[in-house]
Parts: structure tokens; sequence; C-alpha cells
């Protein structure tokens, strides 16, 4: 075992009262939460323990990080809002007849983590970054955020609504994986 695997690893250590240790994989970085008085050596101990798991992980994150489109500028999310502002109203509009539901409204974002979100009040959020996806994807967002003014979860009463309008809908949310 290398005598300084979180150096090797380039893993961040975060100390608090906690009492359990924990390994966190966030955006190409490790991190290690572990209770105040935790020697280094068992953090070391559990790094290696867990280094296949660790690095294969690593590189599976690295390679969708990699895959994924440049950040777009201030003029393209200017440009994507303003398609999205054109495209997304007709969209939800098309899809909340067939599916007999009525949102509250809808907002368009620059949101960065997430496609798109239903509040309590049944108003509906997407990021303008949705349009640089495939058209299959962006139908699929709309209508899994349409279900969600019927079920405020992700359980399986809610897939059985979007599976109903959307049979595919598990090849669709793929075409969104970068």
């Amino acid at each position: 075992m290398p005598k300084d695997i979180i150096r090797e690893m380039d893993a961040r250590v975060i100390r608090s009262s906690r009492r359990t240790i924990a390994i966190e994989i966030k955006s190409g970085r490790v991190i290690v939460r572990a209770p105040d008085g935790c020697p280094k050596s068992v953090l070391e101990d559990m790094l290696a323990k867990n280094r296949e798991k660790i690095e294969r992980i690593l590189k599976t994150q690295r390679e969708k990080m990699e895959a994924m489109p440049p950040e777009p500028s201030q003029e393209e999310i200017r440009l994507l809002a303003k398609e999205a502002m054109a495209a997304l109203p007709l969209l939800v509009d098309t899809w909340s007849r067939r599916m007999g539901v009525k949102p509250a409204g809808i907002t368009i974002t620059s949101a960065r983590t997430r496609w798109g979100s239903c509040s309590a009040k049944n108003r509906l959020s997407f990021s303008c970054r949705l349009m640089r996806m495939p058209q299959q994807f962006i139908e699929y967002v709309v209508v899994h955020e349409l279900a969600h003014i019927r079920e405020k979860n992700h359980s399986k009463a809610f897939y059985a609504i979007v599976e109903k309008y959307l049979p595919d809908w598990k090849e669709r949310k793929k075409a969104g994986r970068v």
C-alpha cells in the first residue's frame, strides 16, 4: 500500500464531529469525510481497500466531463433562452393537453445541473441549456415535469404516467446522457 494514498489520489479530507468515514466522488474529485480524531492511516487503509472502485468511478466521471459540450458564452445563453422561450411553451401546451394537466406557468432559467422542475404550485421551470439536446430528450423532460403535476415524486405511479404518454421514455432519457 502506498504510504500517502491521500496525496496520490489528490483526495480532500474533511474532518467533523461525525462518527463514520465516507468516501464521496464528485466532479472527478475524491472527498473523504472523517471523524475529527480518526488517524490518517485508517483513512489511507479505507482508500486502498476501495481503490479499484474509486478509480473506476473517477474514470467514468472524467469521461462524462470530457464528453460534455463546452460551457456556453453569455451570448449563447441569451440565444438558447430565446430559443427556449419560443419552443418550450408550445411543447408544454401540446403535451399538457394530451395529458390533461395544466401547469401554473413556465420559467426559463440557465440552470447547469437540472433540466427541469415542477414546483409545489405546478409551475414548470426549464433550463435553456435543454435546447442543446436532442428533440426526443426535450420531449421526455417536458412530459416528465408535466407528470409531476399529478405525482410530486418519482414513485411507480409517477413513472406509470410518464410511460403512458411516452412508452419509449427510457430510450429518450438515455439520449440526454452525455
